[in-house]
This record gives structure tokens, sequence and C-alpha cells, in this order.
């Protein structure tokens, strides 16, 4: 197994660690371990983006909706023009 060593944290961060880590009931090395491993696994691009949002909201439950009937379409506007095709906007003199 590799292991890592971090520099630089500062002093801010290393308690803010150190809280979080007290908060789970994890070392800091343990804690540090569960952020990297949340954070590399939210950024990778789903294979397929259907099966990864109903991945996410499976949990949840489903939804049975009640689909009204619809009616039946309507007929298109007929387009009436005055006048002899190809010629509507001229002036003959």
């Amino acid at each position: 197994m590799a292991s890592l060593t971090i520099r630089n944290l500062g002093d801010d961060l290393m308690l803010r660690l150190r809280v979080r880590a007290a908060e789970h009931g994890h070392s800091m090395e343990e804690e540090a371990r569960a952020i990297l491993r949340t954070a590399l696994n939210e950024h990778r691009s789903p294979a397929n983006l259907s099966r990864a949002i109903r991945a996410r909201f499976a949990p949840l439950g489903g939804v049975e909706l009640q689909i009204p009937p619809r009616d039946p379409m309507r007929e298109p506007p007929v387009a009436t023009f005055s006048g002899a095709p190809g010629t509507r906007g001229r002036h003959d003199h």
C-alpha cells in the first residue's frame, strides 16, 4: 500500500481535520483517506447519465403519476391570401 506525506497544510486546516476526525470517530489519517475517497469518487464522469441519476434517487422511492388522457389534435389553421399566387405585394399599373 502506498503512503503520502502532505506538507504545509497550515494550522487552521490541521485543526479542522482534527475536529472532523473526532466528530466521525476516526483518526486524522483515516479522516483524510475518507475525504480523498469521497472527493475522487464524486468527480468521476458517469458512464451513463441516466443510470447515475437513477442510482442517486432510487433509494428515495418512486412516484406514480396519473397521466391524463390527451385531447385529439386540433386542425391546423388554414392560411388565406388575397390575390393570385406569386403576386402578393406587387402593384400593377
